[in-house]
């Protein structure tokens, strides 16, 4: 069954109330933080954003176990916590150097460049100490810790943002900007998504299904991504439209134009919903969010 726009939004806000209401708690129970670096974790994850890698994980278990459960809002919350901190350090000097981060100050810049590194770095260990202490079940938690690490790691997000800084001025082909934001951003969506069904403990070819799903997403995600630093305002946006332009990035609309951009964000569109037809009508929200992620407009 399909929903309404109205309704999809309606569905996203529960699972984003969800995921904030957990990560707030997470937070509390940290004894000790140091005063300064408290404000500036709580600054971050209280800024906002869709949550959409909270929300995957936690529509995943669902079509997987009928409905989420104590581990699947434990590892949407960790998933959020990475991604986060993803954020804090992309927008240092060093790296993309922004001074806007969904619509507010970049943490470096409400603080300072030190304790945004330190942030960073606290979000990431906080992630896997979340998962290692909270989650019901050695196996479940080690596989979770597993497939965070490798798509957050060398191999994946922090391997696409170090091929994205490198492809900067000097460009490069269709083949090296698909792996970097296969890396970059797709493999987050993909541990997302079987994060979710282990948390529902989904067999082998469910959980490959979602791993397809989340990669085919995530790229379609990122692709727009690029559009919008050229097609939307900084307000729409909630951070600098235009940066990727200004730094020379290699982007789909620099490579490829926006409308074939476009194009080839519905063809993968197409892909990630093919991904599901295992599931039959229960993935239909899974659907609905692959459609929304290319139409959006922030």
């Amino acid at each position: 069954m399909m929903l309404s726009t109205k309704d999809f939004a309606a569905e996203l806000q529960k699972k984003r109330k969800i995921v904030n209401e957990t990560v707030r708690r997470l937070l509390v129970e940290q004894a000790g933080i140091n005063d300064r670096l408290e404000q500036a974790l709580v600054y971050t994850l209280e800024a906002g954003g869709k949550r959409l890698r909270g929300a995957l994980v936690l529509w995943c278990c669902e079509i997987v176990a009928d409905k989420t459960n104590p581990n699947a809002e434990v590892a949407a919350a960790a998933v959020e916590m990475v991604h986060t901190s993803s954020l804090v350090h992309d927008d240092l000097p060093a790296m993309d150097n922004d001074d806007m981060r969904r619509g507010l100050p970049t943490c470096h810049k409400a603080f300072d460049e030190a304790v945004a590194i330190l942030a960073g770095d606290a979000l990431v260990t906080m992630a896997f100490d979340t998962l290692a202490s909270r989650i019901n079940g050695p196996k479940v938690a080690v596989a979770l810790i597993r497939e965070l690490a490798r798509a957050a790691g060398g191999t994946g997000m922090i391997a696409g943002q170090m091929a994205d800084l490198e492809a900067e001025k000097s460009g490069g082909d269709r083949k090296l900007l698909e792996s970097i934001h296969t890396d970059k951003t797709a493999k987050m969506f993909a541990a997302a998504a079987v994060m979710g069904g282990l948390c529902g403990e989904a067999d082998s070819a469910a959980i490959e299904n979602l791993r397809l799903y989340g990669l085919k997403v995530g790229l379609g995600f990122q692709i727009v991504d690029d559009i919008l630093d050229v097609s939307a305002s900084s307000s729409e946006l909630g951070k600098t439209a235009g940066k990727d332009t200004a730094a020379g990035k290699l982007t789909y609309p620099s490579l490829l134009g926006v409308a074939e951009s476009r194009r080839v964000a519905h063809g993968l569109v197409a892909q990630a919903q093919a991904a599901l037809e295992a599931f039959g009508e229960k993935a239909g929200i899974l659907r609905e969010l692959a459609a929304a992620l290319v139409e959006r407009r922030s």
